[in-house]
């Protein structure tokens, strides 16, 4: 079994794909548009060139979203996205990428259980945790 994050966004799944590729070095694997499906025609005209899929493999793992219509979109409540590195270094230079634009709620920094520990909400509405555990 494999459980993987799905993102909904406004409008800007493209864009945040694009983003998130370069921020952790994935590829992305699928990106499909509403006017590339069978429910083309029962799109808005102005929404048929969003994403109605898009799939990007970060290693092992494989992060997902979509541009849901804008009656069905809903701003994420009471999640974030997780990153755990071993190096802090690279969790510094992924902090510091996924803040581009955004919000930092809690700067990185050394906490009592991790090298380097912060929360950020993304530009796109995401918000995610960056966490480098200590070393054994």
């Amino acid at each position: 079994m494999q459980i993987n994050p799905y993102l909904g966004f406004k409008g800007q799944c493209e864009a945040a794909f694009n983003f998130y590729e370069q921020c952790f070095g994935g590829v992305i694997i699928a990106k499909i548009t509403y006017a590339e499906t069978p429910m083309a025609e029962q799109a808005p005209p102005e929404w048929r060139s969003k994403i109605i899929h898009a799939a990007l493999r970060v290693g092992e793992m494989v992060l997902m979203g979509g541009d849901p219509v804008p009656d069905r979109y809903d701003e994420p409540k009471g999640i974030s996205l997780s990153v755990v590195v071993e190096d802090p270094a690279e969790a510094e230079r992924i902090f510091s990428a996924l803040s581009v634009n955004g919000t930092v709620e809690m700067p990185l920094q050394q906490t009592f259980w991790a090298e380097r520990f912060g929360m950020l909400v993304d530009q796109f509405g995401i918000p995610w945790i960056v966490n480098c555990q200590k070393s054994a």
